[in-house]
């Protein structure tokens, strides 16, 4: 451990893994004179932390950075989960870009807060997560909730046919009319008569329309 133990009188037992060192020291002095949580340990990287797990009884919680040399901190989040699945990983990261968090939250992670917010929400997240919550900076939870609405959105049916759908779909892959009927072993009117019927049942005017719509409303 590279700054020793922070003993206080508290319940909740906290590990730190932050590249930065002077926000790592900011962190392991906030914790420090937080009531009801005991910081004993703070890491530079996940490779220390993960040797000190295996030596070492497992935190309560473990802050923890995504940007860190060697291991980042998801896949870090993975392994430390692996052998220790108790521990609540709140991530505190600069990073708060919709891949990073939605693979964060895969890894384990059971918090997201963002290096930019106050101290005092820092803290009220720690003490959140030791009762067994899951504290999200307010701007990442829109960020999750729009995430989740598209992954759970159902697709939109316009009553398309079958033969419809598998030209809708070569239009998308950017095919003429003439490559389509080949692809389709078709006419190339029977083509042009479906892509007809496809805007009129998807209310477009134009091919472009049509991609556009296929895509947003995942038609296909």
């Amino acid at each position: 451990m590279e700054n020793g133990k922070v003993s206080l009188n508290g319940n909740s037992t906290l590990w730190i893994v932050e590249d930065n060192e002077s926000f790592r020291h900011d962190m392991v002095n906030l914790i420090s004179h937080t009531e009801g949580l005991q910081c004993e340990g703070s890491f530079s990287s996940c490779e220390a932390a993960i040797d000190e797990l295996d030596r070492s009884a497992a935190p309560d919680i473990l802050l923890m950075d995504i940007g860190l040399p060697g291991i980042n901190g998801i896949e870090g989040t993975k392994r430390v989960k692996a052998i220790a699945p108790s521990i609540q990983v709140m991530m505190l990261t600069a990073f708060d870009e919709n891949e990073k968090i939605f693979q964060a939250l895969c890894a384990g992670a059971s918090g997201y807060l963002l290096k930019s917010d106050t101290p005092e929400k820092i803290v009220d997240s720690l003490r959140e997560i030791a009762i067994g919550g899951a504290p999200i900076n307010a701007q990442i939870a829109k960020k999750v909730l729009d995430m989740f609405m598209k992954i759970a959105a159902p697709m939109a049916d316009y009553g398309l046919t079958t033969r419809e759908k598998d030209v809708l779909r070569l239009l998308v892959d950017g095919l003429l009319k003439k490559q389509i009927a080949a692809q389709l072993s078709i006419s190339y009117h029977t083509v042009d008569t479906h892509i007809r019927n496809i805007y009129e049942k998807l209310h477009v005017q134009s091919r472009s329309g049509a991609i556009a719509k296929a895509l947003r409303e995942r038609i296909l």
